[in-house]
Formats: structure tokens, sequence, C-alpha cells
């Protein structure tokens, strides 16, 4: 009895031993601790630089330049918009006010491409019935007329023997006017005005529908070449028309070059017209109104080096910066003053020196490591 007694203690120790919490000994305990972080991943240094391993640098597309430095043209920027070319484009507009009616191919579309002289719609006049009605009564006198004229000329051609010539004459002279005034009226009454297209191009805008009512003048159509765009900027100085060494326009990653062809002599809201001619595929991307920018290099220069507007990135204190890359695997900001050049490419003028190594792709993602 004594011996099962000892036995059923034993076992009871042993149970409670088994619910009750292990511990771990000190300096061994991590399960409250957060994972150490990877060593080998991309993260900021303490001194703002970047790490990044050359793994990371492919998978980003992490790309590099060497800068040179070089005279650089100073550049103004100036805002612009995009104008139809007088010469390649033109607008439809009707002489009368009336209905509009399709035309052969019906009522053109936005962006279909027309031909000089092609007839895009008509518009029937319109007309008070108190107009009509006087035309009408005049369009059966002038027929009366003609049917009388006509014949006296039957009368006088059986007495031509007996009656001169000049009479004769003057009686199918008498009935060719009347026949003419008929075809006037007649004309008047039943015609239709013919709205051709003054130039090839496409269409830019249209403005009516089949059944509308317009009036004169009225802005029917739009018809532009893009292919050949007129481009106005606006600049507040106006000793840059005289200081124009070369244009250029960004069109997305695309520089546009530009003609300049001549500055206005009246202000427009306090600034200097400049006119600019740009030709090439790129402007099939603008539209007619669109604001663009334009980057006017001037004849001064100035010592800076050329980098891609893409480096070009914003640091929490708001300043730009670009990467230089200083070792294989680590990237370094630099505080840089820049200048517009051409809209692609910027040039820098203080933070860098001949010979870095500048992130160009992948420097927007090397900028949001932490």
């Amino acid at each position: 009895m004594k011996r099962t007694l000892i036995a059923t203690s034993l076992a009871l120790w042993f149970a409670l031993a088994a619910l009750s919490p292990v511990h771990a000994g000190e300096g061994h305990d991590h399960g409250g601790a957060p994972a150490a972080p990877s060593a080998n991943g991309p993260q900021r240094q303490p001194d703002g630089s970047v790490f990044l391993p050359k793994p990371a640098q492919r998978q980003l597309g992490v790309r590099t330049f060497a800068t040179e430095a070089a005279e650089l043209p100073r550049t103004v920027e100036l805002g612009a918009k995009v104008l139809m070319d007088p010469n390649a484009g033109g607008k439809v507009q009707p002489l009368n006010a009336g209905r509009i009616e399709p035309g052969p191919r019906g009522l053109p579309n936005p962006g279909q491409a027309v031909r000089k002289g092609e007839v895009l719609a008509y518009v029937v006049p319109s007309a008070a019935p108190i107009e009509r009605s006087n035309q009408a009564a005049q369009l059966a006198e002038l027929r009366a007329a003609k049917a009388l004229a006509d014949k006296r000329i039957a009368r006088l051609q059986e007495l031509a023997d007996t009656v001169p010539r000049k009479e004769i004459e003057a009686a199918e002279s008498e009935a060719a006017s009347l026949m003419a005034r008929i075809s006037a009226v007649g004309g008047g009454l039943a015609t239709r005005e013919a709205l051709l297209a003054p130039v090839s191009g496409v269409i830019a805008s249209a403005n009516v529908v089949a059944g509308q009512v317009v009036d004169a003048r009225e802005l029917i159509f739009e018809i532009v070449d893009p292919s050949r765009l007129r481009i106005e900027a606006l600049a507040f100085d106006a000793a840059i028309a005289s200081n124009i060494g070369a244009a250029t326009m960004a069109v997305g990653d695309k520089r546009v070059p530009l003609t300049f062809i001549g500055a206005s002599r009246s202000l427009r809201e306090q600034a200097l017209p400049l006119a600019f001619r740009a030709q090439g595929d790129a402007l099939n991307l603008l539209a007619v109104g669109q604001p663009v920018r334009v980057f006017v290099q001037t004849k001064d220069k100035v010592k800076g080096v050329s980098v891609p507007v893409a480096s070009l990135m914003k640091n929490p204190a708001n300043q730009t910066v670009v990467w230089v890359k200083t070792a294989p695997e680590r990237f370094e900001p630099r505080t840089v003053t820049t200048e517009p050049l051409d809209g692609v490419n910027a040039a820098v003028t203080s933070g860098l020196e001949p010979g870095d190594r500048v992130a160009t792709q992948g420097a927007t993602l090397i900028n949001q490591v932490r």
C-alpha cells in the first residue's frame, strides 16, 4: 500500500512538471525579437549612401555613364502652345446660313484624311417664306416674258424678207437675256453651297451633324497637317529674340528641333510672342492648342556637365541630387545645381566632377531605398 502511494505521488509530480513553462538559458531566447535584416540586400547607410549589391543592380536595371565637362549653351525654358501652320492648315466656314447636308462620303470624322478641294458637306441656304415667294413670282414673270420673246422671234423669222435683220437680232438677244435671268433666279432657289477642303490634311475638329442649322462664318471643320505645326512661345524678356542660337521642344523622351521664324512686334499678356516652325514624326503625338515646353538655347555659354533629366532626384530636404557610383556596390547622393538644356538633358553647373559615374536608368529606385 505504501509503494502504491509513492508511485502515485511521483506520477503526479512528473505531470505537473510537464505543464510548467520551460525557459531557455540567458542569451538563447529569440522568440520575441524581430528578425535580423539581411546584410546582402539594398539598404541605406548611416551616411546617406545606398548599398546596392550587383544582383539587385541587374534586377533594377541600373545604368550609369561617365560625365564630361563642356561649354554648354545657356538655355531658357519658355511656355508655349501648339498652333496650326497657316500654310498647312485651314478652317471651313459657310458663306450663308443654312442646313447641313452630308457630302459624297458623308460627314468627315475627326482624324479622317482629306484632300484639297474635296467636298466635305453641303449647306442648303435658308430663306424666309416671303423671300422664296418673291423669287418664285419673279421666275414666273421671266418665263412668261421668255415665252412672248420666243413667239416674237418666230413671227419675225417668217417675215425675214421684209423685216430688217437688226430687229430679229434684237429679239434673239432679248430672249437669251431672259433665259440667263431664269437660270440665275432658278439656281438661287435650288442651289446649295459646297464646303470644300482648303488644304490636304486630317480633320482636327468637326462641329456639325446632319441636319444642323448653322450661321454664316460659323466654324464647321478644322484641317491640319500633323507633320507641320507652328509653335508659339511667350518670352517675358524681349532680349531673347535677338539672342537665339537654337531651339528644341521636348515631346516625351524625344527632342524636336524647332526653326525660329520671328518675333512679334506687339506684346501679349506683357510677353513677346516667338514663332517657331516644327516638323517631324513626333508631332503626330501633339494636338492644336496643347501646351508644350520650348527650350531656347542662347548664344551665351556656361561651363557644366550634361546629364539626363531622369538622373535628377529630390532628397528629403527638397534639394536636387544625383546618385554617383563611388564603388561597385555603393551609390552616394550629390547635391547639384542645374539649368535647363534641351528638355531631355540638363546642365549641372556645380556638384559634379568630370569622370563621375552618374546613375541614369534606375535612379528613381535607388532614391527609394531606405
